[in-house]
């Protein structure tokens, strides 16, 4: 009986340690756990542009919302700069993902496509040359990414897509559509890869507007109710600011239920002016 009442007590002082010990396992984890957070939110801040680039008769705007579960920073990003002859780009794109590496394999994607920009005018060269770059760094992660190249002297928008969602566009007159061109693979997976280039001329006042599938996709949303979603509020706001438009463009996101990080991009442009005299 003595026995029996001793195997008790140690049991119970054995189960207590265990628990103490785990405890302590769970607390330290999440420690790492918020220290990966942590670096991941400070790698976003570092990566995504604090300002974009505009130009006369155009004006830009971008939204990001992180993911709902694991690492709150994925691999999402938006990007605008300047380019040789006066000409602007702009990028969007995003890495499989949502951790601290997929935080900084976006970063090399994102610089890789501003380094080859400045040397290629052409979009789908870009985005060729850029897909050979990242294979050389041998990783084992792929990016979709969309490239555009606007040049205001002609006004004109050319666009290359690698495996990435389709952009929309909208005029002030009603007019709106889901761009339609061929696309390529995403950057990362296959040498020599060739993307289509789409051309497309500003004449009619309105806003073309790029997102990642964060926005339009959910786990029991399809991306093409998604895309249509994003379309009508293109539609509704093709005239107004495009930090407001932006804005309205991310609620679809909260409506299809979304679990990945997202981004909106908006180019808010006006009518070519005809001259006279």
């Amino acid at each position: 009986m003595t026995s029996h009442k001793s195997t008790r007590s140690v049991t119970a002082d054995d189960l207590l340690t265990r628990l103490g010990r785990l405890t302590a396992q769970a607390r330290a984890g999440a420690e790492f756990h918020q220290a990966r957070v942590e670096l991941a939110e400070a790698l976003q801040r570092e990566i995504l542009p604090a300002a974009l680039p505009g130009a006369p008769g155009l004006r830009t705007a971008a939204r990001y919302a992180p993911a709902r579960h694991g690492l709150s920073i994925g691999g999402d990003w938006y990007d605008g700069f300047e380019l040789p002859g006066g000409a602007l780009g702009f990028s969007i794109g995003d890495v499989e993902g949502h951790d601290v590496e997929a935080a900084a394999f976006m970063g090399q994607v994102r610089i890789a496509v501003r380094a080859v920009a400045a040397a290629a005018a052409d979009p789908g060269e870009v985005l060729s040359r850029a897909n050979d770059l990242l294979l050389s760094v041998d990783r084992d992660l792929f990016a979709t990414c969309t490239f555009l190249r606007f040049d205001p002297a002609t006004r004109e928008i050319q666009s290359a897509r690698a495996g990435h969602v389709p952009g929309i566009w909208a005029t002030v007159d009603g007019e709106y559509g889901i761009v339609e061109d061929e696309g390529g693979l995403p950057l990362g997976m296959l040498p020599g890869s060739e993307y289509a280039v789409t051309r497309r001329r500003l004449e009619t006042e309105g806003s073309f507007v790029l997102v990642t599938d964060g926005v339009v996709e959910g786990p029991s949303f399809p991306i093409e109710a998604g895309l249509e979603r994003v379309a009508e509020a293109v539609r509704a706001g093709a005239g107004a600011d495009p930090g407001e438009l932006a804005t309205e463009v991310m609620k679809v996101a909260d409506s299809t239920g979304h679990q990945d990080d997202a981004a909106v991009l908006v180019l808010r442009h006006e009518a070519v002016r005809t001259r006279t005299g």
